[in-house]
């Protein structure tokens, strides 16, 4: 490391973040829900008092019996990558890691006192070494930022789930905490692929890992441009059915769509935030105690009126539109469903030309009427129109 805080690697340098604070890469929803529960009075103390119940000795003594603790002398080249994330996101206490035999590739982050790192054998041999250096940094990500506790109250209520469908109520209670945890878990990827990148910092590295989790080793076959396009084409092509198809996929998942995460991913590190972080200017983590929750959630609201106005999904495009006071919601409701206009059955006839243009005076006649008699109610609805302050995808 160097005196400007850079660390030296053969071919390049990576720059430190002493004293960084998870606040400076959490996603806007993440980072105002754990905002607000750390602000909680005893909330911490609560949810330790559960390690009797919570699987955490059972998953540690799993782990130590039945997989590979990382180490100097058991893979020694992810040993490296370790101390290097927790080096460079300043992480004072390195979370023990172990490689566990799956096929199929996967990572996380689970504990309730000390946070464990584990991998999959299928994702070690599916990335390369700046690929997999990105991961090791995503799940150091969500140790800084204290996912683990959460994602292990999430495995927790998961498997009593399943142990309590018989019983109606239960299932329907434990249900709701589940979906409203996977909720939250999906933002918090997002904020770890955030970390992974400032570990790694090497996008394409970050952008190959994504698309090999999603098509496997096949590099060769694949495009990195190509595989962005389809979460282009994934994110404004279809209707309002497609809209809530995807919100029905997504809703049994604890991970964004691959192809989403890698644009995600792609917008955040070409924006002024990521550079500005780059060049030193981030939160730090003596200032959380400060944090305004305010402040966050206000961040986190201004992030969603963004996305609601600038999305070309059906649905957020439809939710724009009422939100600033379009009217004729059946009308539009109708187009985006069946995908056609309005009048469409007549409007090849010059009776239906004529029809509708009769209709369309008649309609401003009446329009005027109303707004003649409301004196300036009809700016109302645009400029008094509320932003969803909720993710509504």
């Amino acid at each position: 490391m160097t005196d400007q805080g850079f660390e030296k690697l053969p071919g390049r340098s990576r720059r430190r973040f002493p004293g960084i604070s998870s606040r400076a890469y959490e996603h806007p929803a993440d980072r105002s829900a754990l905002v607000a529960l750390r602000k909680l009075s005893g909330f911490d103390t609560v949810f330790k008092t559960l390690s009797g119940l919570l699987p955490e000795r059972s998953l540690r003594l799993l782990y130590l019996s039945d997989s590979v603790r990382v180490s100097e002398v058991q893979f020694p080249q992810l040993h490296a990558m370790l101390l290097d994330a927790c080096m460079i996101l300043d992480l004072e206490k390195v979370p023990q890691m172990y490689v566990q035999q799956d096929p199929k590739p996967n990572a996380m982050c689970v504990g309730l006192d000390e946070p464990i790192i584990v991998v999959t054998t299928a994702l070690v041999e599916l990335l390369d070494e700046e690929e997999m250096r990105a991961v090791v940094g995503h799940e150091v990500g969500h140790a800084l930022s204290g996912h683990a506790v959460y994602r292990t109250i999430l495995l927790f209520l998961t498997n009593l789930a399943l142990k309590v469908a018989w019983i109606p109520l239960g299932t329907v209670t434990v249900t709701a905490l589940v979906t409203a945890l996977r909720e939250w878990f999906r933002k918090s990827e997002l904020s770890a692929d955030r970390a992974g990148l400032l570990v790694g910092q090497d996008l394409q590295a970050s952008m190959r890992g994504l698309m090999k989790l999603a098509g496997g080793h096949h590099l060769h076959e694949m495009n990195v441009d190509a595989f962005l396009e389809q979460a282009k084409e994934y994110e404004e092509s279809g209707d309002l059915r497609d809209s809530v198809l995807k919100i029905l996929n997504l809703l049994p998942r604890t991970h964004p769509f691959t192809t989403v995460r890698a644009a995600e991913l792609k917008r955040w590190a070409e924006s002024r935030d990521h550079q500005r972080l780059m060049d030193g200017h981030y939160p730090r983590r003596s200032e959380d105690g400060d944090t305004s929750v305010t402040d966050s959630f206000r961040q986190s609201a201004t992030h969603y009126a963004d996305t609601v106005r600038t999305s070309k999904d059906p649905l957020l495009k439809l939710v724009g539109d009422l939100a600033g006071g379009v009217g004729d919601v059946g009308g539009k409701l109708f187009d985006r469903f069946s995908g056609g206009a309005k009048g469409s059955g007549r409007a090849g006839t010059k009776d239906g030309a004529e029809d509708g243009a009769e209709g369309e005076a008649k309609g401003e006649a009446k329009d005027a009427g109303r707004d003649s008699a409301r004196g300036t109610g009809g700016d109302t609805g645009k400029d008094g129109g509320t932003t969803p302050g909720g993710d509504t995808a």
